[in-house]
């Protein structure tokens, strides 16, 4: 009796905390959503300034302004960005400024997807390895019913 309780208690703990690590994955699955749409951006950012780097001053070009849908332009100054600092504060930079702050911005978001995914793999490899003890508990249950 008290090894059907044991075992009973360890199925308890052993369900709450697969919970609790399929919520963990998630959570890292939508952040690591997160930082890739961040870094797609980036990226896109970091293409549209190779792309002004080659044009000439009063050069026509076609700025996104959301949705698919785009404007033309004329390129008043193709060495000035203006780059945005946060808490809504943005700077006119040079285009090597601005290039250096968008590759130190890559940079950390990739350092931040790395850990994000190995967090993941982490918890995935636990998820596994609990549905597996989780399966050998309950066939035992059923074993002794």
């Amino acid at each position: 009796m008290a090894q059907r309780s044991k075992a009973e208690e360890e199925l308890r703990k052993l369900s709450i905390e697969m919970q609790y690590l399929e919520q963990t994955a998630d959570a890292l699955q939508q952040r690591i959503n997160m930082v890739n749409a961040a870094l797609t951006e980036l990226t896109y950012a970091n293409m549209t300034l190779d792309g002004i780097e080659k044009e000439k001053e009063n050069a026509e070009i076609l700025a996104p302004i959301g949705g698919s849908a785009y404007v033309k332009v004329k390129l008043a100054d193709t060495n000035k960005v203006i780059v945005g600092m946060g808490a809504d504060v943005s700077i006119e930079k040079t285009l090597p400024e601005a290039r250096t702050i968008l590759k130190e911005r890559l940079d950390e978001l990739e350092k931040t997807m790395n850990a994000a995914q190995q967090q993941f793999v982490q918890v995935a490899d636990r998820i596994n390895s609990g549905r597996s003890r989780l399966e050998t508990l309950l066939a035992a249950r059923e074993g002794k019913s």
